[in-house]
């Protein structure tokens, strides 16, 4: 028997650093991996999808984004099983109790709705331990084996689809509503259940060492490399029915096309700055990619209007390219002599050299102010045409 285990879609997100056409491409791309999905099943025969929780961004969602959503899981074809998690719970808005949700929802898309067992076909078996609110007090998957207890290694085939983080995982292990490993781990050794399709965790991850529990991660990239390090994944799992131990295999192709890149550089002169160029002219599908840059640094005035240049033009070719302030500490210290062969005098080369001397020793707000007037300065002048050609 085989599956796809997919979660956190999150449909509906948005990002703050997506400006003009970059956000509806993001939100397209978003739709385009689930209705790729179809394509992707049927090459490889599966039965059914998964989706462990998240599948919108939240439940008060526009008309569009629930009708477009919909038509893309009806693309998948195969029957689709949502849970909802932290992001999409049954609470009183939910939006899978909308008259919406419910008028256009597709007849393979059936809601995980209710905790407990839900049968997919004779033998095979989801148990959905489904979120009722954004913060429950308990362990939910422990409440759904709990109100089976003794469910037995009888022969049918059970995947166990929940939402949440794991205590092994989790860097506050005392929180109430955290899913207890060896709970999973007991229900696993007894044959009760033979895989755990989690959501929440948004890289693709095993959990534990059985090879039985996994977080699928969500099918696009939704944060940066240096927290979420392998997005873009579906998993495709094999669970041997023929076999009483129910042996199970996973593959993780990867079908995300965006990328969220941190870059760390020092930049200290010109080398630092052309080689950033550089690194930045090398990444390929610029059109899919958001860099986050944290410079670290100290230039020059004219170095820093080549970066300024560096960046500008990159900015046009990203999905998003920014500085990240809080990581960043660039200082920007005119050099001797470097605003003598401007070609101007008297009152004008006087007022320079007060910007040059307040750049150099001014206060933060009124140094950066001195320095983006020397920058502006100095891209006025041939110099300043220089140094953006040498960028």
């Amino acid at each position: 028997m085989r599956f796809m285990h997919t979660a956190d879609w999150q449909l509906g997100m948005t990002r703050h650093f997506l400006a003009g056409d970059a956000q509806p491409r993001y939100s397209a791309a978003r739709r385009d991996a689930v209705a790729g999905l179809g394509s992707l099943v049927a090459d490889m025969d599966a039965e059914f999808v998964v989706v462990a929780g998240d599948v919108f961004e939240h439940n008060q969602l526009a008309p569009k984004v629930i009708s477009q959503s919909l038509e893309a899981m009806r693309a998948i074809k195969l029957p689709v099983y949502l849970l909802p998690g932290n992001h999409d719970p049954l609470d009183a808005s939910s939006v899978y109790t909308s008259a919406l949700f419910n008028e256009e929802c597709p007849t393979n898309v059936k809601v995980l709705d209710r905790p407990g067992v839900h049968e997919v076909r004779p033998g095979l078996q989801i148990i959905a331990a489904p979120w009722r609110s954004k913060a429950p007090m308990t362990d939910l998957v422990a409440d759904v084996l709990g109100s089976l207890e003794g469910l037995p290694a009888d022969g049918v085939t059970r995947v166990l689809v929940a939402h949440g983080g794991v205590d092994v995982l989790d860097p506050d292990p005392t929180r109430p509503s955290l899913i207890r490993l060896a709970g999973l781990e007991d229900a696993l050794a007894r044959g009760a259940v033979h895989y755990v399709a989690l959501g929440d965790k948004h890289s693709a991850t095993q959990v534990g060492s059985t090879g039985r529990v996994w977080y699928s991660g969500s099918p696009e990239v939704t944060n940066y490399d240096d927290v979420e390090p392998d997005p873009g994944h579906v998993l495709v799992v094999d669970i041997d029915e023929t076999d009483p131990q129910r042996p199970v295999s996973v593959e993780a192709p990867k079908i995300g096309r965006w990328r969220f890149r941190t870059l760390s550089r020092h930049v200290d002169n010109s080398r630092d700055i052309a080689d950033l160029d550089l690194n930045l002219d090398l990444m390929p599908d610029k059109d899919l990619t958001v860099v986050r840059l944290a410079l670290i640094g100290s230039l020059t005035v004219t170095d820093r209007a080549a970066l300024d240049a560096c960046l500008d033009k990159y900015s046009r070719l990203f999905g998003s390219l920014r500085v990240w302030d809080s990581h960043s500490d660039l200082a920007v210290i005119p050099a001797d002599g470097e605003f003598t062969d401007l070609g101007i005098g008297g009152f004008a080369a006087a007022a320079v050299e007060e910007l040059v001397e307040t750049a150099r020793t001014g206060d933060d707000e009124i140094a950066g102010d001195a320095q983006a007037a020397l920058a502006l300065l100095l891209r006025l002048t041939d110099k300043g045409h220089q140094s953006r050609g040498a960028a």
